[in-house]
C-alpha cells in the first residue's frame, strides 16, 4: 500500500481503510466525508478549509494504517 500524502484525494483515502481513517477525519471536524465534492478534494485542500496542519494529519493517518 502506498503512503498517504497531502495530495491524496479524500475519496481515495477512505478507500484505503475507512474504519481507521474516517474517525480521524471526523475527529477534526471533517463531517462531509460522503459529500460528492469532498471525494475529489485533496487532503491538503480539506485541511486548509478546516484549519488543520496537513503534515501532522498525514503522519497520523499513515501511523493508523500502518505506513510509517
Amino acid at each position: 500500500m502506498a503512503k498517504v500524502t497531502k495530495d491524496t484525494l479524500i475519496g481515495e483515502l477512505l478507500q484505503i481503510d475507512i474504519d481507521k481513517v474516517a474517525p480521524l477525519l471526523l475527529g477534526i471536524g471533517m463531517h462531509c466525508l460522503g459529500c460528492p465534492s469532498s471525494q475529489g478534494e485533496s487532503l491538503e485542500e480539506a485541511c486548509m478549509v478546516h484549519g488543520v496542519d496537513v503534515n501532522e494529519l498525514v503522519d497520523k493517518i499513515n501511523e493508523a494504517i500502518g505506513e510509517k
